[in-house]
């Protein structure tokens, strides 16, 4: 570990607070002194679709091991330290992304910072370690193939985004997980696990001064880059897929493929997926659950990556329920495509997202999220402010111009449950 001067600009927004360490490792904080807790994230730059066909499920992978133990702390010593203080510890790899974040009194800021930094540049990778977590690993993806839900959201990013790395689970597979070498991972971590990769987040009861100086003495000795994400292709999507499970519930999820995370038309794509699923008042909730009973659970959902994006209904129903099921949920998407929503629905929904906000930012945890996800994957972090005017900007006609841009293109239906493909193919698609 080296002292790498801060050569960028410092920016500040309301309390937030950017910087750059001279190896290219970010820092944002916000300063938050009312509260007597501080979270931190660690957040990395890679996740599932930066790995290579042999390693798929490395990110996943290392996200465990930085648990198991560092060249300063056994597993145990890093369980004890943190819970001997009140505090929390975790992590968590997505497609884009890792973060390892643990929350704190305010007191023991530096501990975290120090047991973050640990954890995630100094692991032992041992061996032993590595083959004992791969069985743990090997009995996470048993349990996600046991529960149908889970499956059905695998197999409806397999078919939605198929032939790009988004189709393939962070977990990885059975095969691949049980022949990965220490080598393989240590090797992934090395490449990818870099400060230029790196930003970290911290939101609480601390200024960004102390902040830095902690981190600037914890950072690693290199000013290595990553490597290049590769920009990759897309096939058409896989209107149908069915996994037989034999469940009680059919689980469907019935999407298309929507917009990258900088399109202009995310804010009205929000307020289009809060009025179509997004509550108990919404649509789906109305004319499924309510008006009909076709389901208990029903609801929409968007997703969004640097170059593509999808939005979905999830519904699970009766198996005899099914196919009519399906048939409403497509009727209620027609409906929004040719009419559009009403005004009415239109400012319920940006209410809803204006004041369900701000008050998802009232914890440090919650603050550190934002800031640090926000700096990783889009090199801002607008205030509340700002979110507020751009979805109070939105129109009715906005709305229904999004719908159409979305909902015309080719649909995809993922079913897990007691069914085979034959029970849907040659029914409307």
């Amino acid at each position: 570990m080296r002292k790498a001067p801060n050569t960028s600009s410092i920016l500040a927004a309301d309390s937030i607070v950017r910087g750059t360490l001279g190896n290219g490792l970010r820092v944002v904080t916000e300063e938050m002194p009312s509260l007597r807790s501080v979270a931190v994230g660690l957040w990395i730059g890679t996740g599932g679709i930066d790995e290579p066909e042999k390693v798929l499920g490395a990110s996943h992978f290392l996200e465990h091991l930085g648990f198991k133990g560092t060249s300063r702390r056994s597993a145990i010593e890093i369980a004890q330290e943190i819970e001997s203080i009140g505090g929390d510890m975790n992590a968590f790899t997505a497609h884009e992304l890792t973060c390892f974040y643990v929350r704190v009194p305010d007191v023991h800021l530096e501990l975290a910072i120090d047991m973050l930094t640990d954890v995630v540049w100094s692991p032992t990778l041992d061996t032993a370690d590595v083959d004992q977590e791969r069985e743990v690993i090997l009995e996470e993806i048993r349990m996600r193939d046991d529960q149908p839900d889970d499956v059905v959201h695998e197999t409806f990013m397999e078919a939605m985004f198929a032939g790009h790395p988004l189709s393939r689970s962070v977990l990885g597979t059975p095969e691949l997980v049980a022949a990965m070498t220490r080598d393989d991972i240590a090797n992934y971590h090395a490449a990818h696990y870099v400060p230029s990769n790196t930003v970290i987040a911290v939101a609480g009861n601390a200024t960004h001064e102390q902040v830095t100086a902690l981190v600037e003495a914890r950072h690693p000795d290199t000013g290595a880059s990553r490597p290049k994400r590769e920009a990759a292709s897309i096939d058409p999507v896989r209107p149908l897929i069915v996994t037989r499970r034999p469940s009680e519930q059919a689980h469907v999820i019935l999407g298309h493929r929507s917009f990258a995370r900088e399109d202009p038309d995310r804010y009205a794509l929000a307020v289009l997926n809060q009025a179509l699923g997004g509550g108990m008042a919404s649509r789906l909730f109305q004319e499924v659950r309510e008006k009909r009973g076709l389901a208990y659970s029903v609801y929409s959902f968007r997703s969004a990556y640097a170059d593509v994006g999808a939005m979905a209904v999830y519904v699970g129903t009766g198996p005899e329920k099914v196919h009519e099921t399906i048939s409403v949920v497509r009727d209620v998407l027609a409906e929004v495509i040719e009419n559009g929503l009403t005004d009415a629905e239109v400012a319920s929904s940006k209410g809803h997202l204006t004041g369900a906000t701000a008050l998802a930012l009232e914890s440090s945890s919650s603050r550190m999220q934002r800031i640090g996800r926000g700096e990783l994957v889009e090199n801002k972090i607008p205030t509340l402010d700002d979110l507020t005017a751009y979805v109070a900007a939105v129109t009715p006609d906005d709305v229904r111009r999004v719908a159409r841009r979305m909902f015309e293109g080719p649909e995809v239906l993922a079913v897990a449950g007691p069914f085979d493909e034959s029970d849907f193919s040659g029914r409307a698609i």
